[in-house]
């Protein structure tokens, strides 16, 4: 049983590290019109992707909740004016709050310069 156990975990961690399909420049075209609110747990959730320490199964929710964040069309549509990016918005801090023991300090610092960067106050 362990040992299946240890096949499906490695399984999982392969899928992970090559399935990198949040391409940052299209988060970012989708961030700068979805607004800074959206942006912080998005870029949050990117850093969480990108950091190899994060545990699989925390990249691969972390990576559900961007590509639904990239999709246009979903629960409640992005072209609607206010309210379509409301579901993503609660898709991501939901799913940031599942793993938030894994956010480490760096991975934050890193999230905040580029929310910084992409939306200068």
């Amino acid at each position: 049983m362990d040992t299946e156990n240890e096949s499906n975990q490695e399984v999982l961690e392969a899928e992970v590290v090559d399935s990198k399909v949040i391409d940052e420049g299209v988060l970012r075209k989708v961030l700068l019109r979805a607004g800074r609110t959206i942006a912080q747990p998005a870029i949050e959730a990117f850093e969480m992707i990108m950091d190899t320490s994060t545990p699989p199964q925390a990249r691969v929710s972390m990576l559900a909740a961007l590509t639904y964040l990239i999709m246009p069309l979903d629960l409640v549509p992005d072209f609607i004016p206010a309210a379509g990016f409301s579901d993503d918005l609660v898709a991501l801090t939901a799913v940031i709050s599942l793993w938030k023991n894994h956010m480490t300090p760096e991975m934050r610092n890193r999230a905040r310069r580029k929310l910084d960067k992409w939306f200068p106050l």
